[in-house]
């Protein structure tokens, strides 16, 4: 029996984007912070959402907007730390 994989929506595009940038923010799946840095990645993947963000304006359920504006705000949070933590080394 074959394993249906489920529709991607925008909510998990999204949240497959975020994924990318908490881990190049160092971040594990576990919220350790214990994995590699590559701080092009994350800026990269926070762009991208950056972009949907302009090109999904006036289409998104107030759902997928506040789970948009609650993972920017918390990625550029989290950049911002994790640069001045590098730049301090």
């Amino acid at each position: 029996m074959e394993k249906q994989i489920p529709k991607i929506d925008l909510t998990t595009f999204f949240l497959s984007i975020s994924s990318a940038a908490y881990m190049g923010l160092g971040i594990t799946p576990t919220g350790s912070d214990e994995g590699q840095i590559d701080l092009e990645l994350a800026r990269q993947n926070i762009d991208l959402l950056e972009l949907m963000q302009e090109k999904t304006q006036g289409n998104r359920t107030p759902e997928e907007e506040t789970l948009l504006q609650q993972l920017l705000f918390e990625i550029r949070m989290r950049f911002v730390e994790t640069q001045r933590r590098v730049s301090k080394k």
